[in-house]
């Protein structure tokens, strides 16, 4: 196959980052046991405090959350985390001795995305979060393509190499994300400038040219070729 789509295979589970926040230590000892031999990226906070402060460096894909904690509850907790900008992907799932509705309503409210009550069944817990893993990476396998060491996110406007994030213009992404998703086409300078800017801007055949070298600046020359007298090509997965 000449490039992946991100699919439940490749998206690997360490990748799926996990915040668990409880104060007591030996629900947190038992979350991050579970969930790390389930292959899960795990980190560990016992406050609502500490959980924002790491939650804004981390960005979690998803937030286990105790309701009952002293100082900041997990309510007020929550609330917090729904402000923070950069984690409005991120889902939140509460676990809660509580089962009485209004909890469970309150938790809701607060913008939780789940409600678990404790104790916790380890299986059952794992195949909850299995689910918020498949949607999250599988629903994204639209828009991301991983090529090796390169990460392209159309829905996020990321680009990553070697796990580096690289800014990339508008055109620059478009014309990056276009070529990787058709790899082993190639393309002529006129068909991408319909394919990128359209037809209603006038815009010269060297635009494209301008654009591959910036891309290859930022990605190195091996994932895009230069067809002599054609145009242009994403070299194959298997060649790379």
């Amino acid at each position: 196959m000449n490039f992946l789509f991100l699919n439940y295979n490749m998206l690997q589970k360490s990748d799926f980052k996990i915040l668990a926040v409880d104060d007591e230590r030996d629900i947190l000892v038992l979350l991050k046991y579970n969930l790390e031999i389930e292959g899960y990226f795990v980190e560990t906070a016992n406050s609502g405090k500490e959980a924002i402060k790491i939650a804004e460096k981390i960005e979690p894909n998803l937030i286990l959350l105790d309701i009952m904690m002293p100082g900041m509850d997990g309510i007020e907790t929550c609330i917090n985390l729904r402000k923070i900008e950069k984690l409005s992907s991120s889902s939140i799932l509460f676990l809660t001795a509580r089962s009485e509705e209004y909890s469970e309503v309150a938790a809701f409210d607060a913008g939780a995305d789940d409600y678990i009550i404790k104790p916790i069944k380890p299986r059952a817990l794992i195949s909850r979060i299995n689910s918020f893993y498949k949607k999250k990476f599988i629903n994204a396998s639209n828009t991301v393509i991983k090529i090796r060491n390169l990460l392209i996110d159309k829905e996020s406007h990321v680009v990553k190499f070697d796990d580096n994030e690289i800014f990339f213009p508008k055109k620059e992404f478009q014309l990056l994300y276009f070529l990787a998703r058709n790899s082993k086409k190639v393309y002529s300078r006129d068909s991408l400038l319909r394919n990128i800017w359209g037809t209603d801007v006038h815009v010269v055949p060297r635009t494209v040219d301008v654009h591959i070298r910036k891309i290859r600046e930022k990605i190195g020359n091996h994932y895009i070729n230069t067809i002599k007298g054609v145009g242009y090509k994403f070299i194959d997965y298997d060649s790379l």
